[in-house]
């Protein structure tokens, strides 16, 4: 399924049906009087988060929405069919902007979430509601109301309980497919993730949601490689875990490069909790490996662990951690 986690669609609610302006024409009744019922309402359009979506591609190819209208009241007092109420999908992290794309109206951050986007129009009114003592026959009704109808755009943000981040080619896919469910695209060259990969990790009887952006690199905050288009889905993370190479030339300027980017994109990105976790230590000696993590320590606050995907009992330490970092 292809990612998209931005579109702009037209909605429209159905209008309500016309009241009728029906007379009784029965044998036999002399003064049939008035019998016209009132219109049917409009359906409505309901957006509904949906936790099993994780893309708004289906909105690309229909980007225009109608409900029903309603059907127009007839005689003997019946009142028209209401129109069906139509209910969108969207992915559970979808947020509804104006047409100006920057006015929030609402933001699904819970499954299930229900949102009227799109208000029916009401029924029209028949004649026999304007029947009175001093007007037996009286041929006025109205007409139903028009449907509220808009243009909006929907923006995912992606709701994970960790982040991994990190530079390109860093591991995070790898990671990502050891630990959960998923199964990312993994390849040896940078920028394997296109777009971010949603995974849920289970240990002992918890699940936590790890989301995998991808790679950033300098100048991302400003549109550079694919940067700015997932920085916003690090917002949703309540855990950021910043994985880091060990193989890199220079560790402190890959780690630097990263937190400049979050900081340039939104200050408030770095007073998230972060879980630092060197990778590939398989790839170097034991004893280098501790001197360069020691090293690293003096300069960085924060908790730091080492990675080898390579190692089931690496991995059931790395899973760990993440749940005490979210529980």
């Amino acid at each position: 399924m292809k990612f998209l986690d931005q579109v702009k669609i037209f909605v429209k609610a159905g209008n309500g049906g016309d009241g009728s302006p029906s007379f009784r024409r029965e044998k036999f009744i002399e003064y049939g009087g008035p019998d016209g019922g009132d219109g049917g309402e409009g359906g409505s359009i309901i957006l509904k988060s949906e936790q099993n979506l994780n893309t708004l591609i289906d909105y690309r190819y229909q980007q225009h929405h109608k409900a029903e209208r309603g059907e127009n009241g007839m005689g003997q007092n019946r009142t028209g069919k209401s129109g069906e109420d139509l209910i969108l999908k969207v992915p559970l992290g979808t947020q509804v902007f104006e047409e100006d794309s920057k006015t929030l109206i609402y933001d699904f951050t819970k499954p299930s979430e229900e949102f009227l986007v799109a208000a029916g129009g009401k029924g029209g009114l028949g004649n026999t509601r304007f029947k009175s003592s001093t007007n037996r026959a009286p041929r006025k009704f109205t007409k139903g109301t028009s449907g509220e109808e808009f243009t909006i755009w929907l923006q995912l943000k992606t709701i994970a309980d960790i982040g991994i981040i990190g530079l390109p080619n860093a591991g995070k896919s790898s990671l990502l497919a050891s630990i959960t469910n998923a199964n990312p695209k993994i390849s040896n060259y940078e920028f394997t993730t296109l777009n971010p990969n949603l995974g849920v990790a289970s240990y002992d009887d918890k699940e936590i949601t790890i989301a995998d952006i991808p790679g950033l690199i300098e100048g991302a905050h400003q549109g550079t490689g694919l940067g700015i288009k997932f920085l916003k889905h690090i917002e949703r993370c309540k855990t950021l875990l910043h994985l880091i190479d060990i193989t890199n030339y220079d560790l402190q300027e890959a780690y630097n490069q990263v937190k400049n980017e979050l900081k340039n994109y939104s200050p408030d990105l770095l007073k998230k909790k972060e879980l630092i976790v060197f990778n590939k230590v398989d790839l170097i000696d034991e004893k280098l490996a501790k001197e360069i993590i020691d090293e690293f320590s003096k300069k960085v606050n924060g908790e730091i662990l080492t990675l080898t995907t390579l190692k089931k009992e690496s991995i059931s330490k790395i899973k760990a951690k993440l749940i005490s970092y979210v529980s």
